[in-house]
């Protein structure tokens, strides 16, 4: 399990690394997706699993942009046994089904596809395509599949290079309000 010591410091240690096939950081990302949450009133819990939606690409290295050699990195499981015991399911849910989110967008609102970056379409491609309208309606029905996919949107939205937002230890002490207790 990761303690919020470690998820700073894996920040700080590869949060630089370019956000694949976008012109911002993984740190932006994760920051910009959090501010996004936070912006639009979210508890702790959804600010939470914003900021760390993507944690899973930092856990390991398949080098830049691995959608570009067919590689899906299931990053939205990986990093699930890092945070169990750490945060509660609303944290977890928002991680783990913020993939699912975007196959379901794709499947339930017009025009949502063309909006994605080239990557972003490369990876739902790997992650399973677009949602049938069977899958679409078990995922909706699925806990926590809403605030997934309000996440999923803020997410879309978090590719702004240069934008201000508040500092990684902001995020670390919303995080720390909703971590469970040691």
């Amino acid at each position: 399990m990761l303690t919020l010591l470690d998820i700073e410091l894996l920040f700080s240690e590869r949060g630089h690394e370019q956000y694949s096939g976008e012109p911002v950081t993984q740190l932006e990302h994760a920051l910009q997706t959090a501010y996004l949450a936070e912006q639009n009133g979210a508890d702790d819990e959804l600010v939470t699993a914003a900021f760390l939606h993507d944690l899973g690409h930092l856990l390991h290295d398949f080098g830049e942009t691995p959608t570009l050699r067919g590689v899906d990195d299931v990053h939205q499981f990986r990093a699930l046994p890092f945070l169990r015991g750490l945060f509660r399911d609303q944290v977890l849910n928002g991680i783990k089904l913020h993939v699912d989110a975007k196959r379901y967008l794709c499947a339930s609102q017009r025009g949502y596809y063309e909006k994605l970056s080239d990557d972003s379409k490369r990876s739902l491609t790997l992650q399973g395509g677009i949602f049938t309208a069977s899958e679409a309606q078990a995922f909706i029905e699925t806990v926590g599949a809403e605030n997934a996919v309000q996440l999923r949107i803020w997410d879309d939205l978090a590719k702004a290079p240069g934008l201000a937002t508040p500092s990684l230890g902001h995020y670390i002490e919303r995080a720390a309000r909703c971590a469970l207790p040691a």
